[in-house]
């Protein structure tokens, strides 16, 4: 069942629970999936993890201005889209694929940063976060 499918199920099962707050989250993710395969990307984790950050700044964002209630709801919402999203990658195992692309890429300086998060980011197929693996790819260039 592809995450489109699975939100549209939840969707359905929510309803009859009655949850209308996870209702109105989850028709909101379906209709940023749906926007984003109606312009070709079809990138459905790309989608969850950019619609999981922006509530998570927003919750920073009402929380630093007194706003405990609507940072709570944000909060909801991204913890919502993280059980649609794949597990994320240990450390152990982001260091794994950090050493091949050291391996394959061969950098040399700070300099070869981007061509070494591109491989990582591609090995690790969606399952890192983009912040995680900028940290230590730059932690292994400065041990250069």
């Amino acid at each position: 069942m592809s995450i489109p499918e699975r939100v549209q199920a939840d969707i359905t099962a929510a309803m009859k629970a009655g949850d209308k707050g996870r209702v109105g989250a989850l028709r909101l993710v379906l209709s940023e999936l749906q926007k984003d395969a109606k312009e070709g990307k079809d990138d459905a984790v790309a989608v969850l993890r950019r619609e999981r950050k922006r509530r998570e700044e927003s919750a920073e964002t009402y929380e630093q201005n007194d706003r405990p209630e609507l940072a709570r709801a944000e909060r909801y919402e991204a913890e919502l889209l993280s059980g649609y999203l794949p597990q994320e990658l240990t450390d152990d195992e982001l260091q794994i694929l950090l050493a091949d692309a050291m391996a394959e890429v061969n950098p040399t300086s700070q300099k070869d940063m981007g061509r070494v998060m591109q491989a990582v980011i591609s090995a690790a197929e969606g399952r890192a976060d983009g912040k995680r693996v900028s940290a230590a790819v730059r932690q292994a260039l400065q041990a250069l």
